[in-house]
């Protein structure tokens, strides 16, 4: 418990110094240049890089101490961060500097992104793997409330360079935590004749392709970002073109998706031991998608904000359930290679549907978007459980975990 409670912690303060960041340096963007163009190589150096990177970083996790691997990487965006802040302090604020610090810190986060999804089940305990889950899920969705206020409240009254300084320091602080954490290093890691990455490599590829749970939950995991979380991100435009253009209304919707990812997180962390992981998979992927349905339906904003905070509340039921399987599952020697090809759909699908979709809705309506996407979400699902692969991977899942496919909910 004490190496659980200090990681988290660490984690947390790093992750609300990224915050910060984040957002700063995108009202930055926005405020000083008012370019949409801007704006759209902001999310390319912003995404791509953790995309193309988690390629290699799955099979790093697998190759070496992943305590390392995330100090290594925690440091590098710590020492970017630092440099971009000095320079703009000498006066030097050129966007190409700071589109090349947003790739750095891209890179950085698709380096831990598997390392720390495959370290979590060394520290923790089997049977509490999906409770710790779930509460960092809820310390997730806290800081994804607090850092949107605190860096308004930091920007407007200081520099972007201040808060650039303010991310460093809590990553000294989380990374010092973090040299506490006694991590093992795995055998294979530990071994001095390693097969060749490449080898490593086409390994975890086939051994994704081969074993029906993993494939399952991956191509689950692919459609849920594709149909369900790229449109979702239209939901703002529909409030605007529908329902009116204050700020507070496009505030309030904000605020109850992540009040739902926080319940979320706190229901799945406290219910962890009553929750079948592949059945709360199948029941949250066609909720999300009757929930987009009724998105496109509404003509009311209070019943738009409450469809949108019951929509936040199942998303870490879906990501925990996920991930928790995926740690239940897979050797540990190969978590991290599962982990990185996760990242990558993660990373690439909900840009693509957004490149499919964004323009799609200056002609069409969002909430016709979000009905067939919706619509062929529950449908994907449902087909995906009868299929003969759907149904082993359910057995599959059930053997792993020990739960018996009449007890599943």
């Amino acid at each position: 418990m004490k190496k659980v409670v200090i990681f988290l912690t660490g984690q947390a303060i790093t992750a609300f110094g990224t915050y910060l960041v984040q957002y700063a340096i995108m009202w930055h963007l926005t405020l000083s240049t008012k370019s949409g163009v801007v704006l759209a190589l902001a999310a390319i150096f912003g995404f791509l890089p953790q995309a193309i990177v988690s390629v290699f970083a799955g099979v790093w996790a697998d190759r070496v101490n992943r305590k390392l691997m995330i100090i290594v990487s925690d440091s590098t965006i710590a020492l970017a961060t630092l440099g971009l802040a000095l320079l703009m302090l000498s006066g030097v604020k050129d966007l190409w500097l700071i589109f090349l610090v947003m790739a750095v810190r891209s890179v950085g986060s698709g380096v831990q992104m598997p390392a720390v999804s495959a370290l979590v089940p060394q520290i923790v305990p089997p049977e509490k793997l999906m409770r710790v889950n779930g509460i960092n899920s809820s310390i997730q969705s806290a800081l994804g409330l607090l850092a949107p206020v605190a860096a308004a409240a930091v920007y407007a009254n200081v520099s972007l360079e201040a808060i650039l300084f303010i991310d460093v320091i809590t990553a000294a602080i989380g990374l010092s935590l973090f040299a506490f954490v006694p991590v093992p290093t795995l055998a294979k890691a530990a071994q001095k004749d390693k097969p060749s990455y490449f080898t490593d490599l086409k390994e975890g590829i086939s051994y994704i392709l081969g074993n029906s749970l993993v494939r399952w939950v991956m191509a689950i995991f692919a459609i849920v970002f594709l149909l369900i979380v790229a449109p979702s991100n239209l939901s703002p435009l529909m409030l605007v073109r529908n329902f009116g253009t204050e700020v507070w209304m496009l505030t309030v919707l904000e605020l109850a998706f992540g009040v739902g990812m926080l319940i979320g997180g706190i229901l799945i962390s406290v219910y962890a031991s009553k929750v079948d992981r592949l059945g709360a998979i199948v029941v949250t992927s066609i909720l999300f998608g009757l929930l987009a349905i009724g998105l496109g339906f509404t003509t009311n904003l209070i019943v738009y904000y409450s469809l949108f905070l019951v929509t936040g509340l199942i998303v870490p039921v879906f990501t925990t359930s996920s991930f928790t399987l995926l740690q239940e599952t897979v050797e540990p020697e190969r978590q991290g290679r599962v982990f990185g090809f996760i990242g990558i759909v993660m990373s690439t699908a909900m840009p693509l549907g957004m490149a499919l979709l964004g323009p799609l809705a200056d002609f069409y309506p969002v909430e016709l978007l979000l009905i067939i996407t919706g619509a062929i979400t529950v449908l994907i699902a449902i087909v995906a459980i009868l299929l003969p692969s759907g149904k082993r991977a359910i057995a599959a899942a059930h053997a792993s975990t020990g739960v018996k496919a009449d007890e599943a909910i």
